[in-house]
This record gives C-alpha cells, structure tokens and sequence, in this order.
C-alpha cells in the first residue's frame, strides 16, 4: 500500500534534495502542484504545465540540445521562467524556483496528521471536464503521489453552465474514459465515475436516473438561489438526501469565508431536520476543505455528529495541488471530534463501494 503521507512520493517530490540530474517534467509538474496547493494565480500555474505538455512532445535529444544552444524559448509555451527550471534540470542543478517552493512546502495544517494519514482517497475532485484545470490523467497521478488508493471524479452536472457541467453525452464520453484509464492502471489505483449533481430547486438531482446509476458515487450540492427562504430551502435538501442515488452531501451551506471570490453568507435551513435525514439515509455530510469554504461551519459539523451522520473529508480540488486540500479538512475534523470510523474516505475501498451502492 502506499504510504498515505499527503505528501508526493515520486522524484517531483524529491527535487530539491536530489543530486543526480533532475527530469524537467518532474520538475515543471512538482512546481505546479506547490503553487496550486498555495492558490497561486491560474495564469503562473498554466505556464508551468503548459511547458510539461510541450517536452513531453519533443523526440529524444532535442531538449539537451535546445538546452546546450539556448533555445529552448523558441518552443511554445516555454517562456524565461519554464526556461530556466528546464535549463537547470538538465545542467543538474535544483531550479531556484523549486528550491524556494520546497522551503516552505510542509504539511497545510498539521492539526490532523494522524486522521489524514489515515485517509484512503478523496469523494470530490474535478478534471478539466467542467471547471477544473487539469486533465483526468493528472488528477489520478497525483493523487497516487500523494497516497491515495482511490480518488472519485465529480464534475459538475448540466444546469452549472458556468462551470462547463456535463451534459449525459459527455457524461457518457467521460466514463469511457475513466474505464480507459482504469485499464491503464491494471489495479494499482481506482479512479471511482461519480458526480457533483445539482440540487435543483425542488430537491430533483440535475441528471437522469439511468446516468446516476451507472456511477459509483453521487455528491449532491446547491449551487444556486443560495439566499432561498429557510422552509423552502430545507425542503430543496431534504428532496436531495432521500433520493436513494445520493451519497454524500457537498458544502451544504454554500458560504465563502475568504478568497478571490470574496466571501458569501451560508444559506439558512433547518440543519436538525436535513442531519437527521442523512443519518436515516446513510448520506455523509461533506466537510470540504476548500479554505475558502470550510464548510460546514463548526456548530453544524457538532449538530451532524450528535444527529449520528457520517462524514466525508474532501478537497473539492480543482487542480492536482488542491488534492492537498485534505490537510485543513482533517485538521477541523479531529479539532471538532469527529471520530475516524464514521468518515467515509478512511474506508477500504470495497466497503466505500458497498455503502455507496447500497
């Protein structure tokens, strides 16, 4: 098994003590993960894994030439800085930039080692599918990296236009895929088909009936009219945790403490009344650990625990550095008491499937 240490496990993850001769794409790929983990800007992100996309099209030899000749920057999408990490790498020197993200690459929270070792995988990731910024493929590399048996691909369903949803033929594409890279992985790893549905605004779940049963695992969120009258708002989740497909209950207050995006008040429903029907339907109620989110909000998590819930510790990432999202999850959950045999993704992956297919 791997080692589940939230930390990257291959040479990207030993760049800066190493002293053989570095792989630029390991390198370019380790400084990506650093910034996103940082909610560093897209733009600084893209350029580095922008120029891992370009070496790995190159043929034998050219990059140590180009490197040799200095013109390494006449290949696009490589620029000074990507120029500079790669020319280093070949030359066998640590990239200045990796070294300074090194510095300071420790745990995110430390608060909760124990319960995030003690994670298996992660219910609540996007891909560049809908609103994430990385391919499928880099998703699952990086979190076998970072020790995880199993990782759940949640896109986003239909209605969530602005986050590029999926509509049931794209849904379909998407699952092909998954199978595709499942073979790959002959076992080594499970990338689980699953979804973050929209709650629509009478409780329905924002896909058909025969496309949620082909997946292994359903997040259903709000994401819309999150200012809804309380009564209405409650019936909306309540709809949500009975339907039989649901599985876990994502950021179910919808607020925003802090970030880019400024910050948003959390809806207002009967908490009581939507924990007590997850317990009786065995839906876990996320804490997402997205530092923007943080949610639910502390006397929520403790309403969910004393109502019998069962929890998910997810990262809602949305890049492969987000992954490690799951730090600031853990360290609230043993902060707040929440006992390790009720979160979901500390489960081997043969009971997730049991519960989640129940």
């Amino acid at each position: 098994m791997a080692q589940r240490s939230g930390r990257p496990t291959t040479g990207a993850g030993r760049a800066a003590e190493a002293r053989e001769p570095l792989d630029p794409v390991a390198a370019l790929r380790r400084i990506s993960f650093l910034l996103e983990r940082r909610l560093a800007d897209t733009y600084r992100v893209k350029a580095y894994r922008g120029a891992v996309r370009t070496l790995l099209t190159l043929p034998p030899g050219e990059l140590a030439d180009r490197a040799a000749q200095g013109t390494l920057k006449e290949l696009p999408g490589i620029g000074a800085k990507t120029a500079a990490v790669v020319a280093d790498c070949v030359a066998g020197r640590v990239p200045e930039t990796l070294a300074e993200l090194e510095a300071g690459a420790g745990p995110l929270d430390t608060g909760g080692a124990e319960l995030r070792a003690a994670l298996r995988g992660d219910l609540h990731t996007h891909s560049d599918w809908s609103d994430g910024g990385s391919p499928i493929e880099e998703m699952v590399a990086t979190a076998q990296e970072i020790g995880h048996e199993y990782v759940v691909l949640t896109d986003h369903s239909p209605r969530l236009t602005v986050a590029n949803g999926l509509s049931a033929e794209r849904l379909t594409r998407q699952l092909e895929v998954v199978a595709a890279v499942n073979a790959h992985l002959d076992g080594a790893f499970r990338l689980l088909p699953g979804i973050e549905v929209d709650i629509l605004d009478d409780g329905s779940l924002d896909q058909s009936e025969e496309m949620l049963g082909r997946l292994d695992l359903v997040v259903a969120s709000v994401h819309s009219k999150l200012r809804m009258e309380p009564a209405a708002m409650t019936r909306r989740m309540l709809g949500a945790v009975r339907d039989p497909r649901t599985n876990v209950l994502g950021h179910c207050t919808g607020r925003l403490v802090t970030g880019g995006r400024g910050t948003r008040p959390q809806s207002q429903f009967d908490a009581a009344a939507v924990f007590a029907a997850c317990a009786e339907h065995d839906v876990a109620v996320e804490i997402n650990s997205r530092p923007e989110r943080s949610d639910p909000p502390d006397d929520l998590v403790g309403l969910a625990l004393e109502a019998g819930c069962l929890f998910s510790i997810d990262s809602d990432a949305h890049a492969p550095g987000q992954l490690d999202f799951l730090d600031y999850g853990c360290a609230r959950a043993v902060g707040l008491g929440v006992p390790a045999e009720r979160i979901v993704n500390t489960w081997p992956l043969k009971r997730l499937l049991t519960w989640a297919n129940r």
